[in-house]
């Protein structure tokens, strides 16, 4: 493996190699695998688990990590092309990537959606230019329209509370005083349709995620034996549900329209869930958030605090699939 930029690049059998992988580092660790190999970590966006998971991941295999963020003690990155910079932005991604990567073995960029053009974000117009510029293994660790790390966290979740590759997910919208990104929401929908679930999407109207996204899952459900519906009825969507994974994301139907979606959300503050929006659920159904959440905002306290929660033990499993990641794309040959 190359790079770690989309699970839709790998089989699933090679989704399954990498959670067995991160099962066996879980158990006999190796801290010696990846000695004298460093891992160089490119954040122009703010992480909490991402960041820490990755830092910890190395040092736990032996090896090293360095931390840029752009602007903070170093120089802030312009990343347009043919930009006339007479602005803040002192240094160009044209140089300061191949700069970072000529001092590191792998290298893993966060990128979030600049949140204007929907086609430009989805089709990553960004990621991929800073891709471009790097000869060394590559991971996402979350870009415009994709968390591939944060979906092989959850995919290893779900395995170990043993929800069945042919269960009910649903991924539901929730509010949130700012327009969010897509990437987990899209990562979302197509790692529990690649898992072979039945996936519905449970949103108001204007939110419906983009068909690009929708298409993608629905090719990998098909493939998987899976399925994938969308709704806007709440107890239609959650009927007999197993998982309920909250997020929160944009109104694309004015995409980059700050005006329309600040009206468009503002008209639900009633998507926060509690336990009542459950009923119609299976009794053991979980609830899933990748984090951060605002509570009593996104999800009320009682259902964070509850039993059905389980987003700790997803923020955990980023490390283990993280140690997975890196072993296998910076493993020395024996």
């Amino acid at each position: 493996m190359r790079q770690f930029l989309d699970l839709a690049a790998l089989s699933r059998e090679q989704v399954q190699a990498l959670l067995s992988l991160a099962q066996r580092l879980e158990r006999t660790p190796e801290p010696a695998a990846l000695a004298g190999r460093i891992l160089g970590l490119l954040f122009m966006n703010p992480s909490l688990r991402t960041l820490a998971s990755c830092q910890a991941a190395m040092a736990r295999l032996g090896g090293s990590s360095f931390v840029i963020n752009p602007g903070a003690g170093t120089w802030q990155l312009e990343t347009r092309e043919g930009v006339v910079m007479d602005g803040a932005m002192a240094e160009h991604i044209r140089e300061g990537l191949p700069v970072l990567a000529s001092y590191c073995d792998a290298l893993g960029i966060r990128s979030f959606a600049d949140g204007k053009d929907l086609s430009a974000d989805l089709g990553e117009q960004k990621f991929n230019a800073m891709a471009r510029l790097i000869d060394k293994p590559l991971i996402n660790l979350e870009s415009a329209a994709n968390h591939p790390c944060q979906a092989l966290a959850d995919w290893k979740t779900l395995d170990e509370l043993g929800v069945p590759a042919h269960g009910r997910f649903v991924l539901c919208w929730a509010y949130h005083p700012r327009a969010l990104p897509l990437a987990v929401p899209a990562a979302t929908v197509h790692m529990a349709a690649m898992r072979g679930m039945r996936v519905t999407v449970l949103r108001p109207e204007g939110f419906a995620l983009p068909p690009a996204v929708m298409d993608k899952a629905r090719r990998a459900a098909a493939a998987a034996g899976g399925s994938v519906a969308e709704s806007s009825e709440a107890r239609e969507a959650l009927a007999d549900a197993e998982v309920v994974y909250v997020k929160e994301w944009a109104s694309t139907t004015h995409y980059g329209d700050e005006a329309f979606d600040a009206a468009a959300r503002a008209r639900l503050r009633h998507w926060c869930l509690d336990e009542h929006w459950f009923a119609p659920a299976r009794p053991d159904c979980r609830l899933m958030h990748c984090l951060p959440v605002r509570r009593n905002v996104a999800i009320a306290d009682g259902l964070l605090d509850g039993p059905r929660a389980v987003v700790l033990r997803q923020a955990y499993n980023r490390l283990p699939v993280q140690m997975a990641v890196l072993h296998q794309l910076l493993k020395p040959s024996e």
